[in-house]
């Protein structure tokens, strides 16, 4: 029996080390693991999971942590762990595996690999005895007849190999209004426009759908999708799944209203979902989406930032409850009786405002706030002012946060990751041009820079993870391609040419190292980086839009900008790659609809140049103009767009469409009327 830790003790994972003190011999993804399978000629096991999963812990509990499966685990296989999050390309690759095998995939993963790595068995969670059972069953075929594991490794390495190619044949396709309204008739079956999101549960939040969508129903003045998009954001925001005391977002609904969630909190959810609360902000300027903004800002800057402005990647589901047991979403629920003692007077109309009844009940007498109207018709039916609601309300979270001071917080995964980092960047910039709180900029600056400091090496090469002062992992094209992403809305937002300049830099690597010229798309993971059994390629935008429509769209915004040509003819070629793919799947392609919406409608630059253009610039960002990028400088600029347009004494706007531009304008509200939607 091995002792009381393992390899992993030596990681920095937060999720690897929860599990260095099983009995099981655990040891981390490293090359020299990779060849001792091979020279021992033991099977593979290779277990995914991160920090924040709920089942990911039952499994560790139930199996792993048990001595008997452990013996069986270590008499007959080397057992590897991987964090889903630090190694994003393994959990690809061997989920795809997964997929292909069963049909389905999910989180723990769990897969047996001959010593060369090609999967031959796989699923999600297995309780203990057949967990037991399938072990030992895979070992006692390695041993009798190997090749029968053999030809199916063979078969299944066919199967992941196709599922990576990419055929570009020889369509050339029209980017047409008509064609992107058949892709939203298709998709349109598929919404809930009674409950929000799509139908059916569990229910996640797909912030980038609802970022096209309401961007399309905007620009294409269709009242009813739109009416759906802020009914979505409703919903999701009134419900369990966002925390109406610590603010933030759950990572799913567990049901179909919204009202019970997995109670994990990541980052990258809350990120996206502060950006697209931002802009449904600035359309609507609906005081709810700007308190929902006020509350995930501060979740974020309060439980998940270190004092460096890294932002940390997630909160557990699980956390003590008043026993001292280990229990789902026990640090986010109430019981009634608790609730009654500490809002007194008080808690009949909370009890109303957030259904302390059968409506907001879940199970075991615990409650979760949940809200079912707007703040305007819950004033009018307890027949109080709108602005004693907002003061009943700050009291009420002020009493419930106290009373959570004292309850064991859930489990924190401090470790940073470059990309999600990047999207919450992108969050706090897209607050403050909605709100106009210089705070957040500042969050979203101080953040940059710790990308810059730490991340970003000389060669403009960036890393994936940090953790305990020490930047590890080579970093994979969504670390990249969020990163530009970020950047260019810190140009947008401070007009400081630096962020362009590097975003760039960053581009320009990932042409080097990343580029795939046969298919005309990027690989997600470095040519520098050692080979796995298939060389994953993102594509397919879900709860994080897919690295290459990031890439796509960043081409574009960055060709537009900077005038680089073949940043533009690449953007095109990859919406080319993928259109054939967008009829059969709208969904799955809503970043990509971003890019194909920018080229088959208007779509514009601003420059701005003048002594004092600080005040016009918030002006400008503070409104929903999706089919606009600004630039903008108060001296000379060398950047394309604004070269030689700089007058001194004067402040003019230039609008171009596609390198074309209208005379300079000295009045704002001139240039925003030219800006046509269709």
């Amino acid at each position: 029996m091995k002792s009381a830790t393992n390899d992993l003790i030596y990681e920095t994972s937060p999720y690897l080390l929860q599990h260095a003190h099983n009995p099981v011999d655990w040891k981390a993804w490293h090359k020299s693991v990779l060849e001792d399978a091979k020279r021992t000629n033991k099977l593979l096991l290779i277990s995914v999971g991160y920090s924040a999963c709920h089942w990911c812990h039952v499994m560790e509990h139930e199996s792993f942590e048990d001595p008997e499966v452990a013996d069986i685990m270590n008499a007959h296989y080397i057992s590897i762990k991987v964090d889903r999050e630090e190694r994003p390309d393994i959990d690809q690759v061997y989920m795809q595996a997964v997929q292909i095998m069963t049909g389905s995939g999910g989180w723990p993963m769990n897969i047996v690999a001959l010593p060369d790595g090609r999967p031959v068995w796989g699923g999600t969670y297995f309780r203990k005895e057949q967990w037991k059972s399938a072990l030992l069953q895979i070992q006692q075929i390695y041993k009798k007849e190997p090749t029968q594991l053999t030809n199916y490794a063979n078969k299944l390495e066919e199967g992941l190999q196709q599922l990576n190619l990419i055929d570009i044949g020889n369509n050339s396709y029209e980017f047409s209004q008509k064609r992107l309204g058949e892709f939203i008739e298709i998709w349109k079956p598929y919404l809930d426009m009674t409950l929000g999101g799509t139908k059916n549960a569990p229910k996640f939040m797909m912030p980038t759908n609802l970022d096209f969508l309401l961007r399309y129903a905007y620009q294409f003045k269709d009242k009813k999708l739109q009416e759906y998009v802020l009914h979505s954001l409703d919903k999701i925001s009134f419900g369990g799944t966002f925390d109406h005391i610590g603010g933030g977002f759950a990572r799913y609904s567990v049901d179909d209203r919204w009202h019970v969630p997995h109670f994990e909190k990541m980052l990258y959810d809350n990120a996206q979902l502060l950006s697209l609360y931002s802009k449904a902000y600035k359309l609507t300027q609906d005081h709810w989406y700007k308190e929902v903004i006020e509350k995930t800002a501060h979740f974020i800057e309060t439980e998940l930032t270190d004092s460096t402005g890294a932002f940390y990647s997630a909160l557990d589901a699980d956390s003590e409850n008043a026993k001292g047991n280990q229990e789902e979403g026990a640090f986010y629920t109430w019981k009634k009786e608790e609730l009654e003692e500490l809002l007194a007077s008080e808690f009949d109309l909370f009890s109303a405002y957030f259904n302390i009844n059968a409506r907001g009940y879940w199970e075991n007498g615990n409650y979760i706030l949940y809200k079912t109207e707007k703040d305007d018709d819950f004033t009018k039916k307890h027949n109080i002012s709108l602005e004693e609601l907002y003061q009943r309300k700050s009291n009420w979270t002020k009493i419930l946060s106290e009373a959570r001071k004292k309850r064991k917080k859930p489990g924190l995964d401090d470790k940073t990751l470059t990309s999600w980092n990047a999207l919450s960047l992108t969050g706090f910039a897209e607050a403050y041009t909605a709100t106009g709180k210089n705070h957040y900029l500042n969050i979203a600056l101080k953040n940059a820079e710790f990308i810059i400091q730490n991340q970003l090496n000389p060669d403009y090469s960036l890393f994936h993870s940090y953790k305990n002062k020490q930047s590890k992992i080579n970093a994979y094209l969504e670390d990249y391609a969020f990163t530009v992403e970020a950047f260019l809305k810190l140009y947008e937002v401070t007009f400081d040419k630096k962020w362009i300049d590097i975003s760039s830099h960053l581009t320009e690597y990932c042409f080097e190292n990343f580029y795939n010229q046969e298919n005309t798309l990027f690989n997600f993971t470095s040519k520098k980086d050692d080979a796995l059994i298939s060389t994953p390629i993102e594509l397919t935008d879900n709860v994080i839009p897919a690295s290459n429509s990031v890439m796509a769209n960043n081409l574009f915004r960055l060709g537009r900008l900077t005038g680089t040509s073949r940043y533009l003819e690449v953007s095109e070629k990859m919406l080319q790659v993928i259109s054939g793919k967008i009829g059969s799947y709208p969904m799955g392609h809503s970043n990509w609809l971003h890019l194909y919406l920018n080229i088959s409608n208007p779509f514009y630059e601003l420059a701005i140049l003048g002594e004092q253009i600080d005040r016009e610039q918030k002006e400008i960002q503070k409104k929903y103009l999706p089919n606009l990028i600004i630039s903008g400088s108060n001296t000379e600029s060398e950047l394309s767009i604004l070269k030689g347009r700089f007058v001194k004494g004067k402040t003019r706007y230039y609008l171009c469409e596609d390198g074309k531009c209208q005379l300079p304008k000295e009045e704002l509200t001139h240039v925003l009327k030219n800006i046509a939607l269709v």
